[in-house]
């Protein structure tokens, strides 16, 4: 098993930033843990109780990514339903710092599993972005009756522009600031300064604290055929030079026989750039679910 972290000052560093940015948002949460055989799992909790049986949005952030950066997003959702939103273990952020060398898929579908049974009672709709879309697939928890997945890895291997990449090395061998916010530039949509200037602090920090992790190659066919049982929806932002829609759309068709929704305006980082648009797609997926 590999920490996340560099050091034990990192976790405390990282830990500190997540939590005080949480506390200082102004979201009327719950802030608590569940312990999984993956460790430690930081859960917050928004929104009103389910009402007639209608399922609870589960949100699962991508690499680099945990709640405290979530909280638009989470803020949006919780004005209609319940949210739960869940640090994922391996990741910079509230749950244990420890992932696997192998067998990630596996072990990260086996670790949600057990995370619903134990923190979110009831149906649950699974809103994964990038990674936590592919946590999302691996797990065929009874409790998951549909997913939003968000730019979503597991589906097709990423693409990584040259431009990109240009932007990625210099922030991995010596972060800074401004590197940082290059970095996210490069990820959201032409004209979203404002994001990336949000981010750029905290991918600053990544930098310099943490073991960053790469994109998971596609699931096996055999397992994504497997989810088909389940409906799906594909979202990804029209600028997104990781999934661009021609790549990652008709993959989603093909693999999971889901529906696909392009978001103008937005690159990969739709949690940050249209959090509105993310909450009106959950809406109308769990309407059709709870219909359908």
């Amino acid at each position: 098993m590999t920490s996340v972290y560099r050091s034990a000052q990192a976790r405390a560093d990282v830990r500190r930033w997540c939590v005080d940015r949480i506390e200082g948002s102004g979201l009327a949460h719950v802030r608590s843990e569940v312990v999984t055989p993956a460790g430690v799992t930081g859960v917050v909790t928004a929104g009103p109780e389910p009402r007639g049986g209608g399922p609870t949005v589960v949100l699962l952030p991508g690499t680099n990514m945990n709640a405290a950066l979530c909280l638009p997003v989470a803020e949006a959702i919780a004005r209609e339903r319940r949210v739960v939103v869940l640090d994922l273990p391996g990741q910079p952020g509230l749950s244990a710092d420890r992932r696997p060398r192998a067998k990630r898929s596996f072990w990260y579908g086996t670790w949600l599993t057990e995370t619903l049974e134990r923190a979110v009672p009831g149906p649950v709709v699974v809103v994964g972005h990038s990674l936590g879309g592919a946590v999302a697939l691996s797990s065929d928890s009874p409790q998951i009756v549909g997913r939003v997945l968000l730019s979503s890895a597991g589906i097709v291997r990423l693409r990584v522009p040259v431009p990109l990449l240009a932007a990625t090395v210099p922030w991995l061998l010596r972060p800074t600031v401004a590197r940082s916010t290059a970095l996210v530039r490069r990820m959201a949509a032409p004209g979203q300064g404002q994001v990336a200037d949000g981010l750029g602090e905290w991918m600053d920090l990544v930098g310099r604290c943490c073991r960053t992790s790469l994109a998971p190659p596609p699931l096996p066919s055999g397992l994504l055929e497997l989810r088909r049982s389940v409906p799906t929806l594909v979202v990804a932002g029209r600028f997104d030079p990781f999934l661009p829609p021609s790549h990652l759309g008709p993959a989603g068709r093909r693999r999971l026989g889901a529906e696909f929704r392009v978001v103008e305006g937005a690159g990969h980082l739709l949690l940050d750039e249209s959090p509105e648009a993310v909450l009106v797609a959950v809406r109308e997926f769990c309407a059709a679910v709870a219909t359908g």
